[in-house]
């Protein structure tokens, strides 16, 4: 009556075994390392760099307890602290610009569960330490950029097809359009709303000028604001691989924020700074027709900029060209001056266009713009000699190497669709994190440890039977949120605690229903029997509800709420795993097997 077939105890005994597998590198620790990643697009992680990065360590007398390739780095374990800040210093200086020399936390696990990918759960930045940003996008200014770029558009739309124009203006959300007569506006009308389907169009006359007026549809600014968010999303993203972080947390939060977290960085004010620059580049014509001075406004159409000498300069509005344009950036140096440089390859549009600027504007001095946090500089505005092809420019003046450096990782990475301003930040030390790992620990065992004692004192053997189906039941958790590689933070330890105190119910309900079964008269294996077939619908209907909520939380949670509901939804499965499988294998194993069983230890 209570026996399992062999395929059962084959089946519980493999997941087990699997569990213990999975488990066991959370209990190796974290070693400090290096991380070297490749800056240039021509420049591959790979043997060679491996080789370089070894033969570095090993002249400046330093052991890694390991060196390793994966498919974008290469990583170098050492023992403690002191290796790791030294490396970091010869490498750098070693490798030079090309490449990105992080710090970072690897596991200790040893190489046999490596290869087969058993790695630990990653930690959060709640309880590894690290960084939090919540960065505020300008979606006023991701509006101003897209109007700007339609300004430009229409320009070069109605050049190319020959439709004679006085002038393209902005006033705040209203482009204006001038011609000299109806027909050309019939004309460029025709033409514009082939072109540029989120705007709408309207003519109006004022005396003897034919007007066509454009303002952004409804559907159209809802677009571009989305679309600032995701690109904001996705040039975070590169920047932090630029950083070298493991695991980090990028997302949307609201509808015009964005959350950063950077478990395990050491170097905080340089991710600060990376991350909480907002750089965009703009190419624009300089108005040497003005005089600029800071006491009197800039005339209409132009706009007043400080280049690095302090200089004020009257700069046209209009856009020749933006940083979204740009395919690669890197830091060099002027050939001619042998100053620190900024090297800048455009895609096919941007050479095109900057070829075309250039043609047409030869002996005016072209204004290259860098905006950080909203506030543009000046970097150089030299003189255009001759037209430029070839979709190469270099970015000079007065810039140190490092600064070179920073410019062309941001730059790089993205350009940013909107201005964002860091308007909360929150650091967590590592000690902070290891004490909550430890208080975590230690709440999750004595709340273990208490369960274990009632439910023996009152269930005697078959409370014995709970505990260990219990224990089977963390384990195997473990084991689950180490094969997904989920991140584990305070909310998501507390969700295992949760999950023991419901696990246990499930046995208490069996261990109820055995004894009301003994009361009620029944033979010791017929009420084991009926024991478990009887609770077994009130357990999974119990559980069925709470996934139900933990699916809800998920859904429609963030950040923490989501770690949460997911230790959550995956404990409510391997409770039941372990509430109805294993503990009735082991009652099987213990008395399954008696033909004359006369009573049982439950109490």
């Amino acid at each position: 009556m209570n026996h399992y077939p062999l395929w059962k105890y084959v089946l519980i005994f493999a997941a087990l075994a699997l569990g213990l597998v999975y488990t066991l590198p959370n209990f190796y620790g974290e070693s400090p390392a290096v991380q070297i990643l490749p800056l240039r697009a021509n420049l591959k992680a790979d043997s060679a760099l491996l080789k370089r990065v070894a033969e570095a360590l090993q002249a400046a007398n330093l052991n890694p307890e390991a060196v390793a390739l994966d498919l974008t780095s290469v990583k170098a374990r050492f023992g403690d602290t002191d290796s790791q800040l030294k490396a970091k210093d010869i490498l750098h200086a070693q490798l030079g610009e090309d490449y990105v020399v992080a710090l970072n936390l690897l596991p200790r696990s040893p190489q046999w569960l490596t290869s087969i990918n058993a790695l630990p759960m990653y930690l959060g930045l709640d309880l590894r330490g690290g960084v939090h940003f919540l960065l505020q996008i300008d979606m006023k200014g991701a509006l101003d950029k897209a109007l700007e770029a339609a300004t430009g558009d229409i320009r070069s739309t109605l050049r190319e097809q020959n439709i004679a124009y006085s002038g393209v203006s902005r006033d705040d959300k209203l482009l204006t359009v001038k011609f000299r007569d109806a027909e050309a506006r019939s004309k460029g009308v025709t033409e514009l709303k082939q072109r540029f389907n989120g705007l709408i169009f309207t003519d109006k006359d004022e005396g003897s000028e034919y007007l066509l007026l454009a303002t952004l549809k409804q559907e159209e600014e809802k677009r571009i604001q989305e679309a600032a968010v995701q690109q904001n999303l996705v040039t975070l993203r590169n920047r932090v691989n630029e950083l070298g972080v493991a695991e980090p947390v990028i997302q949307q939060q609201g509808i015009d924020r964005i959350v950063v977290q950077l478990p395990g960085v050491q170097d905080t004010a340089r991710a600060k700074d990376i991350l909480g620059r907002t750089a965009t580049l703009e190419i624009r014509l300089v108005d040497d027709e003005h005089t600029a001075s800071m006491g009197a406004g800039a005339p209409f159409g132009t706009e007043m900029f400080k280049d690095r000498d302090g200089t004020t300069l009257l700069v046209k509005k209009s856009v020749l060209l933006t940083g979204e344009r740009i395919n690669d950036a890197q830091p060099g140096f002027d050939s001619r001056t042998n100053e620190a440089a900024v090297h800048i390859n455009l895609d096919g549009v941007g050479a095109r266009k900057f070829k075309e600027a250039t043609r047409e504007n030869v002996g005016k001095r072209m204004a290259i713009i860098l905006f950080e946090k909203g506030k543009g500089e000046v970097v150089t505005a030299p003189v255009i000699r001759e037209e430029i092809g070839g979709g190469r420019v270099q970015i000079s003046g007065q810039m140190s190497t490092e600064e070179a450096k920073d410019i062309s990782l941001l730059l790089r990475a993205g350009a940013l669709a909107a201005p964002m301003e860091i308007v909360e930040e929150r650091t967590v030390g590592p000690s902070l994190g290891a004490d909550n790992i430890t208080r975590g620990f230690h709440s999750t065992q004595i709340g273990f440890l208490a369960i274990a004692m009632f439910m023996v004192v009152y269930y005697l053997m078959f409370g014995g039977i709970s505990v260990l189906a219990l224990g089977a039941n963390l384990l195997l958790l473990v084991a689950l949120l180490s094969m997904l590689q989920a991140t584990l933070t305070l909310p998501g330890m507390a969700g295992i605690a949760l999950t023991l105190g419901m696990a246990i119910d499930s046995n208490v309900l069996i261990n109820e229903r055995i004894r009301e079964e003994l009361r009620n008269g029944m033979t010791p294996q017929a009420s084991i029997h009926a024991g478990y077939e009887q609770a077994f619908r009130t357990i999974l209907d119990s559980n069925i509800t709470t996934l139900i909520a933990g699916v809800a939380l998920f859904m429609f949670g963030s950040g923490p709420i989501r770690g949460f509901a997911v230790v959550l939804c995956l404990g409510i499965m391997t409770s039941m795993f372990s509430a109805v499988l294993v503990s009735r294998a082991l009652v099987n194993l213990i008395y399954g097997y008696k033909a004359r069983l006369t009573k049982v230890a439950i109490g």
